[in-house]
């Protein structure tokens, strides 16, 4: 097997700090804790609820981002899914057609992006492959980048785009 040269997941620390829904989260559990601390009788048992349904968001989070994990050969892509009925898909880095980066403010200063790939691989046939809030997203998307132009030409790929004009 070949030597896993990066491994990783999506950053539920990122997500937090990094998107306008993690910032939400944060600021319902800390709400609702500072609710139930300073005057719990006069709120009834709003700010309990406000407090577990940020950490159910969280907990919910947190098992998705362990639900999936992304390891990155020389060759392949290998996309590891499930907790418990688990999967496992490979994409060979030739087949990869593009690799786009996108982010917003916020995920840029927290450092995460979302990377999604273009590839000819059956495990991409119904969509894009997108991996969500992942740390040090650029720096990732220029190593695959390199990678995938390393696994093409060891392997004499070219890709040929045929345009149809009518005239």
């Amino acid at each position: 097997m070949d030597e896993i040269r990066d491994s990783f997941r999506s950053s539920v620390g990122g997500w937090l700090g990094g998107t306008l829904a993690g910032w939400g989260t944060i600021l319902i559990g800390i709400g609702g804790f500072a609710l139930l601390v300073a005057a719990a009788g006069d709120w009834g048992a709003w700010p309990l609820l406000l407090t577990a349904a940020a950490l159910l968001i969280v907990v919910l989070k947190w098992l998705q981002s362990m639900a999936a994990k992304y390891e990155l050969t020389d060759e392949r892509l290998i996309v590891r899914r499930g907790i418990f009925l688990k999967s496992i898909d490979e994409i060979e880095l030739y087949r990869i057609k593009d690799v786009r980066m996108s982010f917003t403010l916020l995920n840029q200063l927290t450092g995460i992006g979302t990377i999604a790939l273009t590839t000819s691989d059956e495990t991409t046939r119904t969509g894009d492959l997108s991996m969500r809030d992942l740390p040090r997203a650029h720096a990732r998307r220029e190593e695959l980048r390199r990678l995938v132009d390393s696994a093409r030409r060891k392997r004499g790929v070219r890709e040929i785009d045929m345009v149809h004009e009518d005239l």
